[in-house]
């Protein structure tokens, strides 16, 4: 089992870099792949980056390609989100994820454990 604490989510303007964080407890947290999701109001929750359990390949979202990136150091039992130019649209609830599967896919259903999540809103 793991238990994943986000950190890093607040209020910035359109074109500013922003860094979530996500700590994991657990030994294990080396053999989960990991994935970032968010849920702005009204909507459902989308995936947005995912890694595997060694960092070997990442997935993102159309929506985020080429602005966002997700690392991860399993020594340190941490994910990390770092977000450029970050729009508008990029307003939501962001949360962390773990998959037992080791790998990173996009279904909501995929992962076993989550954060409470962290708030990032931009403004125009």
């Amino acid at each position: 089992q793991v238990q994943l604490v986000e950190s890093g989510g607040k209020l910035v303007q359109a074109g500013d870099s922003l860094r979530l964080s996500c700590a994991a407890s657990g030994r294990t947290f080396g053999r989960y792949g990991m994935g970032w999701f968010r849920q702005a109001p009204g909507k459902e929750r989308e995936f947005v980056v995912g890694i595997t359990w060694n960092g070997g390949r990442t997935y993102y979202s159309d929506s985020v390609k080429g602005r966002f990136t997700i690392s991860r150091d399993n020594a340190k039992n941490t994910v990390t989100l770092q977000m450029n130019s970050l729009k508008p649209e990029d307003t939501a609830v962001y949360y962390c994820a773990a998959s037992r599967t080791g790998y990173s896919p996009s279904e909501i259903n995929a992962y076993s454990y989550w954060g409470q999540g962290t708030q990032v809103t931009v403004s125009s």
